[in-house]
């Protein structure tokens, strides 16, 4: 189990295939939602589906992401030096239980995403070792057969955007864990739509950056 962060901020439909795919259009404003930092976990810790998450049918979905970790306490940062800010990059999996995000939550995503172990975050690479984030391979393999492939080119928001309007009037402390988005292909926009069980094992691989891999089980 890794130390639990500060907080953990999310983008939301940053990719315009992953909009596509849930439904709805790419939204020109920034989405921000957060996780409860307690989802943190690590590589190979277990992914956790608890009773709430049973109750209304399989629901627990993948989302590779990029994660930007945050290396000092910083606020109103101009975008022409956000990077400054980072500690450096990791993996993650945006851990999901769909219907508590989209039914269970009263609009809002943060109950569905906020369960214990639903963030997986793998080992954070610096800043120095990446010579660009927005150019950057995102794989997720479930059981071994790939779901998500994309890059990072293709994010709406690029990084130094993130940071700089996250940032505005509001302090990220040092250790804030950013979620970047998530492009096509998770389970719920697929047909059959595929959820994660007992028994599974997921993995997100980000070229330059690392991986972070899970079993899955049932509490």
């Amino acid at each position: 189990m890794r130390s639990i962060p500060p907080a953990i901020l999310c983008i939301g439909k940053n990719y315009s295939d992953h909009a596509a795919e849930m439904g709805g259009k790419a939204p020109e404003a920034l989405v921000m939602f957060m996780k409860n930092p307690a989802s943190a976990c690590g590589d190979g810790d277990s992914i956790v589906i608890p009773p709430i998450c049973d109750e209304h049918g399989p629901q627990v979905d993948y989302e590779g992401e990029l994660a930007l970790i945050v290396g000092r306490d910083c606020r109103d940062v101009p975008e022409h030096d956000a990077l400054s800010v980072l500690a450096g990059y990791a993996a993650a999996n945006d851990v999901t239980a769909r219907w508590w995000q989209r039914e269970g939550g009263g609009g809002q995503f943060c109950r569905g995403k906020g369960f214990d172990t639903f963030c997986p975050i793998g080992a954070m690479v610096p800043v120095s070792a990446v010579r660009d984030p927005h150019s950057l391979r995102v794989v997720t393999r479930l059981n071994g057969t790939v779901m998500q492939d994309s890059s990072t080119s293709l994010m709406l928001h690029p990084v130094a955007r993130i940071i700089a309007e996250l940032s505005r009037g509001t302090t990220l402390l040092s250790g804030t864990v950013i979620l970047t988005g998530t492009p096509a292909g998770v389970g719920f926009g697929r047909t059959p739509k595929v959820f994660m069980q007992a028994g599974d094992v997921v993995e997100v691989e980000i070229e330059g950056v690392g991986r972070v891999r899970n079993p899955v089980k049932h509490a």
